[in-house]
């Protein structure tokens, strides 16, 4: 029970009986006794799903549509067509719950649709701020090795591949068996970009490669 004294119509004094204590000061909870618990925002978790399925499955139309209904959010997707299968991988953010959820989701879709997926727990990319995006475009006749001296060339250097599409094609004017890549690269800003070009020509010469590498503009 709280007696209250009023003066003018305002209250004075609080006195508390019972147990319980009341503040005279405005703003101010009531304390019962018990600490006020404070709510933790949950812990983002990462993941990575991917899978290879054939084209016709649509594949990407159902595992997005798990991952939206599991509750998880999609940071980064890829997809693309590769001979009659379809390569997916998301990377997607979410809590527990909704990480537990969507591994039941993924076996029931494997079960019932025949759609595999596989799914792995991932971190963050780390930012670093120290490599420089650059895009590198080739073309020329096919022969085999073509991609492959492309990856080493970067590789040696230390010179990551962010993005890569690469296919062999047929000539309409000719009939050329052709070969083209389009990447984006990440250098070192501590390399030298002329020494670099320079090497990647003298590269491109001796391999008899078509190519451009110049920096992204956005």
């Amino acid at each position: 029970m709280v007696v209250a004294d009023f003066r003018r119509g305002q209250p004075s004094r609080c006195t508390a009986r019972s147990g319980t204590i009341a503040s005279s000061r405005p703003g101010r909870a009531a304390i019962h006794g018990t600490r006020a618990l404070v709510k933790r925002p949950q812990q983002e978790n990462h993941v990575l799903v991917t899978g290879v399925t054939p084209a016709d499955g649509q594949p990407l139309l159902h595992l997005t549509r798990r991952i939206s209904e599991a509750g998880l959010t999609i940071g980064e997707a890829r997809a693309a067509v590769l001979g009659s299968s379809t390569w997916v991988a998301c990377h997607a953010t979410g809590s527990w719950d909704a990480v537990a959820k969507l591994e039941t989701a993924l076996a029931r879709l494997g079960r019932d649709e025949g759609l595999v997926f596989r799914l792995e727990r991932s971190v963050p990319r780390a930012l670093t701020g120290d490599l420089l995006p650059y895009l590198v475009e080739v073309v020329a006749a096919d022969r085999p090795g073509a991609l492959f001296h492309l990856a080493e060339f970067f590789a040696t250097r230390g010179i990551t591949i962010e993005q890569l599409s690469a296919n062999r094609y047929q000539a309409a004017q000719t009939g050329a068996e052709m070969f083209q890549a389009q990447a984006t690269i990440g250098i070192p800003a501590k390399t030298h970009i002329a020494t670099l070009r320079d090497d990647f020509l003298e590269f491109c010469d001796a391999h008899n490669l078509d190519a451009i590498m110049d920096p992204v503009k956005f």
